[in-house]
């Protein structure tokens, strides 16, 4: 099997050599493409050196069975038929091709189906907010229909690259200091601060964020769950907190809830208020799965959950899921 990384020098592609260095896949050729910038530059990978190859129009991709590509939305646009017009199949993490009705968006644990028939040969990464969201959302939706969902989503500086996090590390250091704080990435001051806007405003206003959860929880579950959900930046590094609220067909007590999260695939319940364990950005950034807390029944409706969700958006939220999705068809 000859597989392709695709924006290797970015945050996610470097995290998709990282998981492919681990899992038990049978790779016998991996190929490396990256930007102008980029191309050139060597990667280890289980005990070889490679190369960055320049991406461009060409035949590069001829006998590579499957590129995993994070290289932004543009890139993936205009090179979507160089990647695929020999057969290569394209598992694409931006939001270029979501929510186009002949390109499938795949989470594994809730639509892995789905992969199977993809015609343009082009399989959608979901958003790290939905993915996370939904590998959650499918255990209660095993027990009740889920009719709507409000959502509060903490999302890491992290979401928003490398940069990001190095802004906020900076932006702290220099209050310290008694300095103007350096505000270039974020609208606003994210150091002791929470921002209430992610991505642009829609004319709803709401943000495109936000109606990204709407619209791609709809697809991946084949639901027409109603999803409201409001999406804040805070100064965590890495790692995305979800404080979800549902309302279902039927009252689900908090037992059943508790049970069904722990038998779903990709989900980790951590669940003992008293003794102080619940889900936190900071013990588990880095980590895989979806993990689960706070579950209590809603106070103000009788069909009403709701539950704290943490998880890696680099790992779960991106790169993990991807490859999960190659592992799926393979």
């Amino acid at each position: 099997m000859k597989v392709a990384i695709v924006g290797v020098s970015g945050a996610v592609g470097q995290e998709f050599l990282r998981i492919l260095e681990h899992r038990d896949l049978p790779i016998d050729e991996l190929v490396l493409f990256g930007s102008p910038r980029s191309a050139g530059t060597t990667y280890q990978f289980r005990g070889r050196e490679l190369t960055v190859k320049l991406l461009q129009h060409n035949d590069d991709f001829k006998g590579i069975d499957f590129a995993l590509t994070s290289a932004g939305a543009s890139t993936s646009r205009e090179f979507a038929e160089t990647i695929t017009k020999h057969g290569t199949i394209m598992i694409d993490n931006s939001s270029a091709f979501r929510m186009e009705a002949d390109v499938p968006l795949v989470v594994p644990e809730v639509n892995a189906a789905d992969a199977k028939h993809a015609p343009r040969r082009i399989i959608a990464n979901p958003n790290c907010t939905t993915i996370q969201m939904v590998v959650a959302l499918n255990a209660i939706e095993r027990l009740s229909h889920i009719k709507r969902v409000h959502v509060s989503t903490y999302q890491s500086a992290s979401g928003a690259g490398a940069s990001a996090m190095a802004e906020l590390e900076q932006q702290y250091a220099e209050l310290v200091e008694g300095k103007e704080p350096t505000v270039e990435k974020f609208a606003f001051q994210l150091a002791y601060n929470v921002i209430p806007h992610i991505d642009v405003f829609t004319e709803n206003d709401y943000t495109k964020e936000e109606m990204k959860m709407y619209h791609e929880t709809r697809k991946i579950m084949h639901s027409d769950v109603a999803v409201s959900a409001t999406c804040v930046r805070v100064p965590v590094m890495r790692a995305h907190s979800e404080s979800i609220w549902v309302e279902t067909e039927r009252a689900i007590s908090v037992e059943e809830a508790r049970e069904a999260f722990a038998s779903a695939p990709g989900v980790v319940v951590m669940d003992e208020p008293a003794a102080k364990q619940y889900p936190m950005p900071l013990f588990l950034a880095g980590c895989d799965p979806v993990y689960v807390g706070r579950i209590r029944k809603d106070i103000a409706t009788e069909n009403g959950l709701t539950f704290w969700c943490v998880s890696d958006q680099i790992r779960k939220g991106a790169a993990l899921n991807a490859v999960q999705i190659l592992e799926s068809l393979i």
